[in-house]
C-alpha cells in the first residue's frame, strides 16, 4: 500500500467556491489542484492524472460537458473517476453527464462542507 496522497482535480469557475472546496480537501489529507475553467482543467489533466476530479458545468472556455468528452477520448484519462459537482440538476443535464460516464452526480446547494470529504471519500476509495 502506497502513503501517496490522492490528487483531485477541482473545476470550478467561482473563485469562493473554488477556494472554501479546495482549504476543505486539503485539510482532508488531499492534493489538490484547482482549476477556473474548463481548458485550465485539460491543461492540468495534460500534466497530471488525478485519482478524481470534481467537476463544475457551467464554466468560461470550456465547460464540463466538454471537458467530459475530451478525457472519454482520452487512454490515459478515460478512467480517470469524475463526479459533477454542479447547480444544474435538471435531469437531461444529469443524463448527458451519466451518458459521458461520470462517476456521481453532485447538486451543490446540498453538498455541504461537513459531507464534501465523505462524498469524495466514496468515489476514490471504492
Amino acid at each position: 500500500m502506497t502513503d501517496r496522497k490522492k490528487i483531485i482535480l477541482l473545476a470550478e469557475d467561482d473563485r469562493f467556491l473554488r477556494s472554501i472546496f479546495q482549504k476543505r480537501l486539503e485539510e482532508g489529507g488531499y492534493v489538490v489542484h484547482p482549476a477556473a475553467d474548463g481548458a485550465e482543467a485539460l491543461d492540468i489533466l495534460a500534466k497530471t492524472i488525478p485519482d478524481l476530479v470534481l467537476l463544475d458545468l457551467i464554466m468560461p472556455r470550456k465547460n464540463g460537458f466538454e471537458v467530459l468528452q475530451e478525457m472519454r477520448a482520452s487512454a490515459k484519462l478515460k478512467s480517470v473517476p469524475v463526479v459533477v459537482l454542479s447547480n444544474l440538476s435538471q435531469d437531461k443535464d444529469m443524463d448527458q453527464a451519466k451518458d459521458l460516464g461520470i462517476a456521481g452526480y453532485l447538486t451543490k446547494s446540498s453538498v455541504s462542507l461537513v459531507n464534501l470529504l465523505d462524498e469524495v471519500r466514496k468515489y476514490i476509495y471504492n
